[in-house]
């Protein structure tokens, strides 16, 4: 067995498995990729990776199945897929996952072809275990599957304490010990036992505090969109979409100074765009809120030929509208299994806080911010008020 010093979890100790996953290219890759890319912007300290935050999630993974009782061969597939369950995201994580999923029409937790004659498939084959099995349950599929991906996974677990922990804020700070402990299968769905309606709040409440606070800052927001323009430009006109997906973040920075050297340079320099327009959901027309991706290119470049500047000077970003995912865990009372939106009171409570902290963003350079807030409210059909 190896044992890894962890920041979160003291000692993580691998298996045989996991030691030789963790050598491979495909895995040693996300030594490069920041777990929150765009946030360390805002919070300087948050410089951990996905490779630690993989190990966590191993960790706790293999915590959970030993007090669920599960072991042999299925904890084994189990404990593989937590550990490999982000080796299929693109170089700054979520920031370019909306451009590779409508490029390749690939979620980041689709990795059957990073397991398919790599070393990664080598190794796991090598120890008597099913590549494709592996890539079905990081995917969430099967009952187990929901350890992985799912309402309570162990992928949500250590990212909101190691994100908390990396960032300096208290929000995301939950018991993960008792959730971990106190998850069952019932009917192979993973809830949570008898007497835990508030275990499952208080996962529920830190997701919430940590959007508000960290995920969704405003500067990461715009930084994000400017490095998600930029890589649409990259892709377009001179990186091939197989070898963008592959990079790590210093690689996307580096081919973006190169190539798209405007926006690049500022996003290196933290040189970001301002806020031009910044709108909540009820000043918002419902189909301003719903734009897709296409929608929001195609409003930018109305603003900016409106406004007399660049297209790569207008950017629009529509976040998709809110949700609270962790809402549908599960959980028991009194002897009947039941989804957490219908057993808490507090869940309606943080939909609504959710819907108050939605934000439609124009971005721009500081210096046509004007010509582009008076443009954008003429398309967009937002009132002025909202601009401010």
């Amino acid at each position: 067995m190896t044992a890894v010093k962890d920041s979160v979890h003291d000692y993580i100790t691998l298996d045989p498995v996991a030691a030789e996953l963790v050598d491979t290219p495909e895995f040693q890759r996300l030594r490069h990729i920041k777990q929150l890319s765009t946030v360390r912007l805002v919070y300087p300290s948050a410089s951990h990776t996905r490779f630690e935050h993989s190990l966590g999630v191993y960790h706790l993974a293999s915590c959970a199945l030993s007090h669920l009782g599960i072991d042999g061969d299925r904890a084994a597939h189990v404990r593989a897929a937590a550990l490999l369950h982000d080796i299929g995201h693109g170089p700054y994580g979520h920031q370019t996952e909306d451009l590779i999923r409508r490029r390749t029409g690939r979620d980041h937790d689709e990795i059957h072809h990073l397991l398919d004659g790599t070393a990664v498939g080598d190794v796991l084959e090598s120890h008597g275990l099913s590549p494709s099995r592996v890539a079905d349950l990081v995917a969430g599929d099967s009952g187990l599957g929901q350890l992985v991906s799912g309402e309570l996974d162990v992928d949500r677990m250590d990212y909101l304490v190691r994100d908390a922990h990396h960032t300096g804020v208290p929000y995301g700070t939950i018991d993960h010990g008792r959730l971990v402990r106190e998850l069952r299968y019932r009917d192979d769905e993973l809830v949570l036992a008898e007497g835990n309606v508030q275990t499952a709040e208080s996962l529920l409440l830190a997701r919430a505090l940590m959007n508000g606070t960290v995920y969704r800052h405003h500067v990461s927001r715009i930084a994000g969109a400017m490095l998600e323009r930029a890589s649409e430009r990259l892709v377009d006109d001179a990186v091939p979409l197989e070898e963008f997906v592959r990079m790590a973040d210093h690689d996307l920075l580096v081919a973006l100074d190169t190539h798209v050297p405007k926006l690049g340079q500022r996003i290196e320099c933290r040189n970001l765009y301002k806020r031009a327009v910044w709108a909540p959901i009820d000043a918002v027309p419902t189909n301003v809120v719903d734009f897709d991706a296409e929608a929001a290119r195609a409003a930018a470049r109305e603003i900016a030929d409106i406004a007399d500047v660049p297209f790569d000077s207008v950017i629009v970003d529509a976040p998709s509208r809110p949700r609270i995912k962790e809402s549908r865990s599960r959980v028991v009372v009194n002897g009947v299994v039941r989804r957490l939106e219908d057993a808490s009171e507090l869940v309606g409570a943080l939909r609504a806080a959710e819907r108050a902290q939605w934000r439609l963003g124009v971005y721009a350079p500081e210096a046509v911010r004007d010509e582009v807030a008076a443009a954008a409210v003429d398309v967009l059909d937002v009132p002025v008020r909202a601009t401010k």
